[in-house]
């Protein structure tokens, strides 16, 4: 089932539940969604969705540190709860051993040998990362890789 397809579900569901946090981050979520198909007048597809999704979690992240720095706990507790709804449309995240595992697989494969090869690796690696690792610290890796 389509990413979209499963939003919608839960937001029907979430309705019939009346919870209107998990109501509210859907529709919050499937607002974006929206918006960006009517900006760039085309569909989006799952990969835009799921990339989305993340820059929402990441988006909540930064808000509720930040509110848990200024000493609002409420607002951060909110923020956190919005994340548990978020990820919980995304695939499972990848484990530390398996983004090693999948840069030794990218570098066997490209024949990467130096950091003029870091392109090619990303565009290798970002289809199979997306949504299930934060491509910042896998690039951070892939640069200790190709320098040790």
């Amino acid at each position: 089932m389509s990413l979209i397809l499963q939003l919608k579900d839960a937001q029907i569901a979430a309705m019939r539940a009346k919870d209107k946090l998990r109501l509210g981050t859907i529709r919050m979520a499937m607002a974006q969604v929206k918006q960006i198909e009517i900006d760039e007048r085309r569909e989006l597809s799952e990969s835009d969705v799921l990339s989305l999704l993340t820059k929402m979690v990441k988006q909540r992240k930064d808000a509720a540190s930040q509110f848990t720095e200024a000493g609002r706990d409420d607002l951060a507790s909110t923020e956190l709860a919005e994340i548990e709804i978020l990820n919980s449309f995304l695939p499972q995240a990848l484990t530390a051993d398996e983004v090693k595992n999948l840069i030794e697989q990218a570098v066997s494969e490209t024949g990467a040998a130096g950091m003029q090869d870091m392109g090619k690796l990303m565009a290798w690696l970002k289809p199979k990362a997306a949504g299930r690792a934060d491509m910042g610290k896998i690039s951070g890796l892939i640069k200790a890789r190709l320098t040790a």
